[in-house]
């Protein structure tokens, strides 16, 4: 088995395990919440959180991607680079998005006292601004993954991005019934 094969292997075993995969205590600091699993296992260790799943989720892509698009060794250097560019963007937008929404959930709550219009105001010219703006770094993201690729393989690459995602939603959905799963059993007593 190749390098990059046995890669591919720990990375899907990975993913698919990931609401069970036991981390240490400082790389949970340096994460965000985990994915709707109790607190800690029975092992004293905490499960792997969403980020480290994102992560790793983003890794077993780029794997993926060489035999998908059929990318030849000198395109998959160049491809890498630049596929990992429109990652940074797409998550960077995610993350400030998710922040900004959250403010306005905060602050429009209805049991939150009456909020500063000025604040709300800012949070939504913030969030237009956003869009605007990671809308444009999106695009040359995708136009620099685009330069590395021929025709056929731009093609293939809308489609790929697309069953990656389909994938990732079931990894997700998988994890969380595992973290159901345990919680369950964290309180039956198994």
């Amino acid at each position: 088995m190749t390098n990059r094969a046995l890669t591919i292997v720990v990375l899907t075993v990975t993913v698919v395990a990931a609401s069970t995969w036991p981390v240490t205590a400082a790389q949970q600091a340096a994460a965000p919440a985990p994915i709707g699993s109790p607190a800690q296992t029975d092992t004293g260790t905490k499960p792997i959180t969403a980020g480290q799943v994102q992560m790793l989720f983003e890794a077993f892509i780029v794997t993926q991607a060489q035999d998908a698009l059929q990318l030849s060794e000198a395109q998959y250097g160049r491809f890498v680079t630049t596929f990992k560019r429109l990652q940074k963007a797409r998550n960077a937008q995610q993350q400030q998005r998710t922040r900004l929404l959250g403010d306005l959930r905060r602050m429009t709550a209805p049991d939150a006292p009456p909020a500063d219009e000025a604040q709300i105001t800012d949070r939504l010219r913030a969030l237009r601004e956003l869009e605007e703006t990671s809308a444009a770094d999106i695009k040359k993201a995708y136009d620099a993954v685009d330069e590395t690729l021929d025709l056929r393989q731009r093609a293939r690459f809308r489609v790929f991005e697309e069953r990656m995602e389909q994938q990732k939603l079931q990894f997700v959905m998988r994890a969380r019934e595992n973290a159901r799963a345990l919680a369950r059993r964290g309180r039956d007593g198994r």
